[in-house]
């Protein structure tokens, strides 16, 4: 039997991180110790308090039928979530969706949106899913640079007025991945206006909202007068109270929009295990304890790792949040090229930022994921790297 893929799976080429995950296990088998900075994914576990609960709603023999949705103990707590950590009132019948996870969300809802031949802006670099999404929508991406010299923020004013007219959707992550550059109220404000002057849907996805690192609380979009009558903000429980193996994120926002999703969303699952969502709702509820703590350790580690690259020549994005360092490089030779030498050299898994976009040419993504004391060995092993002679 010849088997022929769908032409649309040309535009899912194999991701890099599966040849990282194998390199880096080959050269451990050789002796090499390893530290990993490559995945996202939190290292510190959820607090007692949501495993407690999780651990006795999944000893319930009723808990193991279709939810088919987000359940109302749920959505009301993400309500009051808002409420409390950024002064913004949410409607849990109309303004709030589950989804599985953040990547669920983002795959799906330019197709909920976009027709194919739509245009939606997006940044490079940026997030895998959001062209993941694009594609299946058939949508055709506009990719807005972030650079130095706009604090790494989308220059709004740099879209051309032709794409701006032919605009459906515009995706922004602030505090983001790769690149952490962080939001404010003035360009939220300034993202709404352009929004309602050219009839753009704009989602928000606020992964790392609550990996701040200075000031008293997460900038949401939402919060931004009119942000609800342009668009979305789409949060993950993942990364702010360590629930990534969970999948649970929910999108809030414009209730004419979160209709559509909800309707796409029948279609597509039968809702979140019951015991997750219910654990969900004593993260959210139990917020300011959880992630005081969280940032307590995240700024401590962010300030290891950039100080570290800085004194070894590296420019690293200054931020002041998010859970990754973007630093360019003081060495003449292939981002990809340099993640595998690293890993044979001296055992510091990173990613190449061409993982993101073509401006992620010569950067690496490393994220903050180990202790502080590894993030400095990491440092130490960087600087005894043998490459090509420094730019």
């Amino acid at each position: 039997m010849k088997i022929v893929p769908s032409k649309k799976m040309s535009l899912f080429t194999p991701a890099i991180f599966g040849d990282l995950k194998n390199f880096a296990r080959e050269q451990q088998a050789k002796g090499m110790t390893l530290i990993d900075l490559s995945l996202g994914s939190p290292d510190l576990p959820p607090h007692a308090k949501i495993r407690e609960h999780l651990s006795f709603r999944a000893g319930l023999a009723e808990s193991y039928g279709y939810t088919l949705t987000g359940t109302q103990r749920f959505y009301d707590a993400v309500s009051r979530y808002y409420k409390r950590r950024s002064n913004v009132d949410l409607d849990p019948a109309t303004e709030i969706i589950q989804t599985i996870g953040s990547q669920e969300g983002l795959v799906h809802l330019p197709i909920a949106f976009c027709d194919p031949g739509d245009i939606v802006l997006s940044t490079n670099p940026a997030y895998v899913a959001y062209d993941a999404g694009i594609h299946l929508a058939g949508a055709t991406p506009y990719y807005m640079p972030q650079t130095a010299d706009n604090d790494y923020l989308p220059d709004l004013d740099a879209v051309p007025e032709e794409i701006a007219q032919k605009a459906k959707l515009l995706i922004l992550n602030l505090p983001g991945n790769p690149v952490p550059a962080m939001p404010s109220l003035a360009y939220f404000e300034k993202v709404i206006a352009f929004a309602k002057k050219y009839n753009i849907i704009v989602l928000h996805d606020a992964a790392y909202s609550e990996f701040y690192f200075t000031g008293d609380g997460p900038i949401s979009f939402l919060a931004a007068p009119g942000a609800k009558e342009v668009g979305m903000e789409i949060n993950s429980l993942s990364k702010s109270f360590s629930l990534a193996g969970t999948r649970i994120a929910y999108i809030a926002g414009n209730a004419e929009m979160i209709a559509v999703i909800k309707q796409l969303k029948s279609n597509l699952d039968f809702g979140i295990f019951e015991p997750i969502q219910d654990a969900a709702v004593v993260a959210l509820d139990n917020a300011e304890e959880i992630t005081e703590s969280l940032r307590a350790t995240f700024s401590e580690r962010h300030k290891t790792l950039m100080n570290g690259l800085q004194a070894l020549g590296w420019e690293a994005a200054p931020s002041d949040g998010g859970m990754f360092v973007w630093a360019k490089y003081p060495y003449a030779i292939d981002c990809t090229e340099l993640a595998f030498q690293l890993i044979e050299q001296v055992g510091v898994v990173t990613v190449p930022g061409t993982v993101f976009g073509t401006a992620g040419q010569g950067y690496l993504r490393l994220a903050l994921v180990q202790p502080k004391e590894l993030l400095q060995e990491a440092v130490d092993r960087l600087a005894k790297v043998q490459l090509l002679a420094k730019q």
